[in-house]
């Protein structure tokens, strides 16, 4: 609960600071003057809820970043597996997916122009490109970095490839893939946006930009606290849906200043405590009485 009260405070410490800010004008080495109060972006959320244009932009921007976000899951999982698994893969797509994966996604947005028919599969192509190539080193790198114990196991046991496949390389590379994702949607959030902006017709990005460019600077803040809002909600989506499928894994918790406790041991307990008997033949202090010590412990 103190965790939770001390993030809604810094939120609010937040907010006031703005709102100080901007109805004082202040106007140091940062221009506060030219924002819009708190209390002027929230009745202009008010008015954009009331009314029917907000709700169909916030549907195509959902499906635009789900429908890009998923195709780049499966594309990137894929493809992460086999350059990981087959040397064959690797030097045919390695150095292609090299060359291109420095590339802006926003940058791509000429190609998506004179590649597809439409806006909406442009943008589409833009959020999967986005996302595609977090995925895709995330999962590289896990399924690298298992244990070839593991598959050695299934292999003594009779298993093929694709139960290796099944057994060992995806659950093994889960918390790797999940690292991805949570790193692939934040980016597709990010480009889907500018690519609304610039080639959209529909959508938060477009939206803002629009507001922009009629100086409506309050629906300018609307549109960014939409995409603030909506990132963290499918950010935070991700996170749990990687902990659900995770939950085989060891969780602890984070504290930093907590020390584990020490096991409280009385007095008598200590001086009554007798060691073990030597085993026959054996020299003390030698692996034999460590053994024999070990086994008393058990």
């Amino acid at each position: 609960m103190r965790r939770y009260v001390l993030r809604v405070l810094s939120l609010a410490a937040a907010l006031g600071l703005w709102q100080t800010l901007t109805s004082l004008n202040v106007d140091l080495w940062l221009r506060f003057s030219q924002f819009p109060t708190v209390t002027d972006v929230a009745r202009a959320f008010a008015a954009r809820l009331s009314g029917p244009d907000y709700w169909t932009d916030l549907t195509d921007s959902l499906t635009r970043i789900l429908t890009g976000f998923l195709l780049a899951a499966v594309l990137g999982v894929a493809t992460g597996v086999l350059v990981a698994r087959s040397r064959l893969a690797e030097d045919l797509l390695g150095p292609l997916l090299e060359v291109i994966r420095p590339i802006p996604a926003i940058a791509l947005v000429p190609v998506a122009i004179l590649l597809f028919p439409s806006n909406e599969q442009g943008i589409v192509f833009i959020t999967c490109a986005a996302a595609f190539f977090p995925v895709l080193v995330s999962t590289r790198h896990a399924v690298r970095d298992l244990a070839p114990t593991w598959e050695e196991a299934v292999r003594t046991m009779g298993g093929g490839r694709w139960r290796i496949l099944g057994s060992v390389v995806l659950p093994g590379a889960l918390p790797g893939v999940f690292g991805g994702l949570s790193v692939g949607i934040g980016v597709s959030w990010i480009c889907v946006i500018s690519a609304e902006m610039i080639s959209g017709q529909y959508g938060v990005g477009y939206r803002t930009w629009q507001d922009y460019t009629v100086v409506d600077y309050p629906g300018v803040f609307v549109g960014m606290v939409t995409i603030g809002v909506l990132g963290w909600v499918t950010s935070t989506a991700v996170e749990l849906l990687g902990r659900r499928l995770t939950r085989w894994l060891p969780r602890t918790a984070y504290a930093p200043d907590a020390r584990p406790p020490r096991p409280a041991r009385s007095v008598r307990s200590v001086r009554s405590a007798k060691p073990a008997p030597a085993a026959p033949g054996a020299v003390p202090g030698g692996p034999a009485s460590e053994e024999a010590r070990d086994e008393h412990l058990v």
